[in-house]
């Protein structure tokens, strides 16, 4: 079976994916441009929520005397999340992280 089209033209488990692209970039772009897919907009309004939480704790790591190894796992982890994330919405699930 086909995935079904989001308002942007693309299949929903593209679109799902691509709002973790570029983080909370494209989480904006696409809660601003989907009009149809509640799965597109489950996928932008977490990518959203993740990636601006990731963004405050960076900035908080950012002022700890460790900031170099801290860092390191931070962004590993947050790599490691942002493929799980994109890799679920390809496969047209709606993993939920809260």
């Amino acid at each position: 079976m086909m995935p079904a089209k989001s308002s942007t033209g693309l299949d929903e488990n593209l679109a799902g994916a691509l709002t973790y692209l570029l983080g909370l970039l494209t989480a904006i772009v696409f809660l601003l441009v989907e009009h149809k897919s509640d799965f597109v907009r489950f996928h932008a309004r977490q990518s959203a929520i993740v990636f601006g939480v990731v963004l405050v704790i960076h900035f908080a790591i950012e002022s700890l005397p460790a900031f170099g190894l801290i860092h390191v796992l931070f962004v590993l982890v947050v790599v490691g999340l942002w493929v799980f994330l994109m890799g679920q919405a390809l496969n047209g699930r709606r993993y939920k992280l809260f």
